[in-house]
């Protein structure tokens, strides 16, 4: 037997495997992304003003902290939908963007029931001019919540 020959030895390709493998992964990221995308439109919603432009023109390291946080919490949830779908791509799918939809819906509850129980109001810590420790725990609490959220789904 020759060792050179041996050693150059891959094994074969499954060509069709790898499509269906790469078409899910796309499809599982326009997912993915379409999630995050809605919770953007709901931290939007429940924040006073323009998100993006108080994020990226303004600065605001407070909307900034809030985003980057409801952002985490999503991803999480995402994640974790995605990594418990079914095995079938469609069903797999369809799981990881109800699951996914139910996380911004829950997260935007959790915001919601923050500004209701926490002193001060969401409006005065987002138009605050300066990093405030209130930020960070809001946010904070935000990626609890998704972690819970996302141990939750089933």
């Amino acid at each position: 037997m020759n060792v050179t020959s041996q050693a150059m030895q891959f094994g074969s390709v499954d060509a069709g495997s790898l499509a269906q493998g790469a078409v899910a992964t796309l499809l599982f990221f326009v997912v993915g992304f379409v999630v995050l995308g809605l919770g953007f439109l709901a931290l939007d919603l429940l924040t006073p003003g323009n998100l993006r432009h108080q994020v990226y023109v303004d600065r605001n390291p407070n909307a900034a902290i809030l985003l980057g946080a409801n952002h985490l919490a999503l991803a999480i949830i995402v994640v974790t939908a995605i990594m418990t779908s079914a095995d079938s791509l469609g069903q797999g799918l369809v799981d990881s963007a109800v699951y996914g939809i139910i996380g911004v819906v829950l997260q935007a509850v959790a915001l919601r029931l923050l500004d209701a129980f926490v002193p001060g109001h969401l409006r005065n810590l987002v138009n605050e001019p300066r990093m405030t420790g209130a930020a960070w725990a809001v946010g904070i609490s935000l990626i609890a919540i998704g972690a819970v959220n996302a141990a939750a789904l089933s």
